[in-house]
């Protein structure tokens, strides 16, 4: 922890867990924030405080991505829990929750142990393991939920593959239910899905892309509804991108079900004519939709139907990226261009800043029961110092990230961290 009180003054605060956005200034203690003045300054300090001056840049809660991919254990070559962490300091976000898809897949407590350990060891962002909710995540048998829940991840996944058979599903969500735990699984018809490159339609049939229906997307998240409202467990839809599952979604919200979902910064930002000339980094898993899709999912964000935004950061390295488009790695890097991309909604009148900003810190944090996301005396001290209107030119290989798969290559965004901090600590300046 910082050896110096910090003072924050010239500030604007963003702190959408208090409906806050305007001037004011905040100080840091022992790791906390220790005091947050609302619309004026924070008066005389003492000689030992250091004092940033904002110049009237955002400060805001450290991020919270709840679904990043790192290659750690098994594929480092991909991507370790440290180059995932400094790329999610540069960016922001102080809170990461890493998928279990890994190799060993994270089915047992011993793995999220490690998980947890190591990121201890790093000493960077804060470090959360999500477990797998079947083992081997091959969606036959239910893995040791409650176990693994105990050891400390903070929802189950089979991250992108769909449990097909709805019966395990039943017994994952009566089981996690049981002990408390957060299922969150991804809409995906797997019959229809198989071997897509691209959303079927015109553009993908001129392309000579296999493609999958945005039906399948609908499909499969009816079933899950059904099994959630059947067994009263919460549910969060991992990742909603069409227009058809968002109208499903707000049925079952206006029921009252207890179901949650995100959507990708990556389907919030490109449609599938950004594939272009068979552009790899733009094949992701669920793929691109159409505009109308993409339309659609940007005002469930701004109503609030979709409450959260994650990265979807998913590393692939230059050998499983310049292939044929339909042979290619699905997958993108994000974690260091979330909070730019999102401010282009802010720039654009899109979105109010402050529920763009809830988008990434308080709605995941809340979800999950992380102590993140807000600006408030007592709470940790994890923050990010942003200049909104600041150029940035992504270029991709210079992100931080061991893999450089990036939609955003050679896109102009607004907005530059200045400074991370987590649990008073910087771990990134500019």
């Amino acid at each position: 922890m910082s050896a110096r009180p910090t003072a924050f003054t010239n500030v604007r605060l963003v702190d959408p867990a208090s409906g806050y956005d305007g001037p004011g200034g905040l100080i840091v203690t022992e790791g906390v924030i220790a005091d947050v003045v609302r619309g004026g300054d924070l008066g005389s300090l003492s000689p030992d405080v250091e004092v940033v001056d904002g110049k009237g840049a955002l400060l805001l809660p450290g991020l919270v991505d709840i679904r990043v991919k790192t290659g750690e254990p098994g594929t480092e070559t991909k991507e370790t829990l440290k180059s995932a962490a400094l790329a999610a300091a540069a960016g922001g976000v102080t809170s990461i929750v890493v998928q279990p898809d890994t190799d060993p897949v994270v089915d047992e407590p011993s793995v999220v142990d490690f998980i947890l350990r190591r990121a201890r060891d790093i000493e960077l962002v804060h470090v959360y393991p999500a477990g797998a909710a079947t083992k081997g995540a091959r969606g036959e048998r239910m893995a040791e939920i409650g176990l693994m829940h105990e050891a400390g991840c903070v929802y189950v996944t089979d991250a992108d593959r769909p449990i097909v058979n709805s019966k395990v599903l039943q017994r994952v969500l009566m089981y996690a239910k049981a002990f408390g735990v957060l299922v969150a699984h991804r809409p995906a018809d797997p019959w229809l899905s198989a071997g897509a490159a691209a959303t079927s339609g015109e553009f993908s049939g001129r392309m000579g892309l296999p493609g999958v229906p945005a039906v399948a997307e609908k499909i499969m998240l009816e079933r899950d509804l059904a099994l959630a409202e059947l067994t009263g467990a919460p549910l969060l839809v991992d990742q909603v991108t069409t227009a058809g599952a968002l109208e499903s979604l707000k049925r079952a919200r206006d029921r009252g079900l207890q179901v949650s979902a995100t959507t990708s910064i990556n389907h919030l930002s490109f449609n599938e004519i950004d594939i272009g000339d068979y552009r790899t980094f733009c094949k992701l898993d669920p793929p691109l939709r159409s505009e109308e899709d993409r339309q659609a999912t940007i005002e469930a964000v701004a109503s609030g139907l979709i409450p959260i935004v994650v990265s979807a950061h998913a590393p692939a390295p230059a050998e499983d990226k310049r292939l044929p488009y339909d042979e290619a790695a699905p997958g993108a890097v994000g974690l260091q261009t979330l909070l730019a991309a999102l401010l282009a909604f802010h720039h654009d009148g899109r979105i109010p800043l402050i529920d763009l900003i809830r988008a990434v810190t308080c709605a995941p944090a809340d979800l999950l029961g992380l102590p993140a996301g807000r600006l408030a005396k007592g709470a940790p001290a994890d923050l990010v110092l942003c200049d909104p209107n600041t150029p940035v030119l992504v270029d991709a290989d210079k992100l931080i990230s061991k893999s450089k798969n990036s939609p955003f290559d050679g896109r102009r965004l607004q907005g530059k961290v200045a400074m991370t901090m987590v649990d008073g600590r910087v771990v990134y300046r500019a």
